[in-house]
């Protein structure tokens, strides 16, 4: 029945927007995202852009550009950006009706990201006994083991050793393949779909398409896990709820687990780590202090917040924020990493700090569920390098670490080190 459901209502969305007379934008088929929306992806170093936070002082809600017949607009006031990402009633989710869906079930975009309540608040509900405290201790053990291993990896490459190849990456790909209940047969082909789907250098079709493809290979691993469910999050909600949920809601659940916790925790280990390294004193207080882990893992987040844009948002009908007018059908992006840089010192690191609350997982309905799975692979991965690797230095000089010009989660692709200064 769930799968029929699933059918029908995309469907009906299609019909919808035919009868409404709305233009049809098709964002997947874009071979390039022009320079005037592309922008506030930039950084110079680790920090947003100067630009970026001159705009956020004078005009935390700016009329970015008109595209394709919708006006973008771009939220980078904390107040304003909080105002948007908690109102369901106001704006939309929805990008389905944006990106082709005439296709098959294995062809649409799902997932709590593109999702609205009543359907939000049902497919989250079925995640979120995934990622209890509870739940999650039971992984502590798990990823300790896989930490120590990656950092056996890092000695074993001695004068070769790459933060991003050997530590960063590995770690939350093991967790989350574990997590999810993924075969070592289904891991390979998992691992080599994941920064691309963040990269707009090649516009939509590049984004869209590798979402696409790992929509499909989830589909295909739900549909084997129908008949015999796995250990982790897939076999469990298939046990749970057998037909009442579809392949395709479930393979986007799974891809919303994949997108949230791979790639914006490899990019927090490895920008955390570059952080870290030119703060010296902070980086070997890590190996002692527990209290000092919590306390800069929460600064490192604020501070590099990795997915730099929130899912955009789609006004439903006219309103107002921060005393400006949107009109129905206006894009809203919420930039993240501008507004957890909005403080009175000019928002840079500094571990030593008061906590705040910051944007880094999102903030409503839409935050990130697996925000305290992050938080537990950080508190445990940045003391364990402290301590085996307390005289720990880039490899290269800071000014030829690379960084993603053009990518929703911000990081980079390498990270030479010294692993005895």
């Amino acid at each position: 029945m769930g799968r029929v459901t699933s059918t029908l209502a995309g469907h009906a969305r299609r019909r919808l927007l035919a009868l409404s007379g709305r233009r049809a934008v098709d964002l997947s088929s874009l071979d390039r995202v022009p320079a005037r929306l592309a922008w506030p992806l930039q950084r110079t170093g680790v920090d947003p852009l100067p630009r970026l936070e001159e705009l956020r002082d004078r005009e935390p809600v700016h009329l970015l550009a008109s595209f394709l017949g919708l006006k973008v607009w771009l939220v980078t006031g904390p107040a304003e950006a909080r105002a948007v990402l908690a109102d369901a009633t106001e704006f939309s989710n929805d990008i389905r009706p944006f990106v082709g869906g005439s296709g098959s079930d294995d062809q649409q975009i799902g997932g709590l990201g593109f999702t609205d309540p009543p359907d939000h608040t049902r497919l989250r509900r079925l995640l979120t006994p995934q990622f209890t405290m509870r739940k999650l201790e039971r992984l502590r053990p798990f990823i300790e083991q896989v930490v120590a291993r990656q950092l056996d990896v890092l000695e074993e490459r001695g004068a070769g050793a790459d933060v991003v190849r050997d530590l960063a990456f590995p770690v939350p790909f093991a967790v989350i393949c574990e997590l999810l209940g993924l075969p070592d047969d289904d891991r390979e082909t998992f691992r080599t779909l994941s920064a691309k789907r963040f990269d707009v250098s090649g516009g939509g079709t590049n984004v869209f398409g590798a979402v696409s493809e790992s929509r499909r290979f989830l589909m295909e691993v739900t549909r084997r896990q129908r008949d015999r469910p796995g250990d982790g999050l897939i076999g469990d909600i298939i046990r749970d709820q057998g037909d009442a949920i579809s392949d395709l809601d479930l393979a986007g659940l799974a891809d919303g687990v994949f997108t949230g916790g791979l790639e914006t925790s490899a990019s927090m280990l490895s920008l955390g780590t570059l952080v870290l390294l030119e703060h010296p004193d902070d980086y070997r207080a890590l190996a002692t202090s527990p209290e000092a882990a919590d306390r800069t893992v929460e600064e490192l987040l604020r501070v590099l917040s990795p997915v730099q844009i929130a899912f955009p948002r789609f006004v439903r009908r006219g309103t107002e924020v921060g005393g400006r007018r949107l009109a129905a059908g206006d894009v809203v992006i919420c930039h993240l990493a501008a507004a957890n840089r909005a403080t009175a010192d000019g928002g840079g690191y500094d571990p030593h700090r008061a906590p705040a609350s910051h944007l880094a997982f999102g903030h409503g309905f839409h935050r990130c569920v697996g925000a305290e799975l992050a938080r537990l692979e950080l508190r445990i991965a940045f003391p364990a390098l402290a301590r085996r690797f307390p005289d720990l230095a880039l490899g290269v000089p800071t000014d030829e670490v690379a960084h993603r010009p053009l990518s929703i989660v911000f990081g980079v692709d390498s990270l030479p080190v010294r692993l005895r200064g």
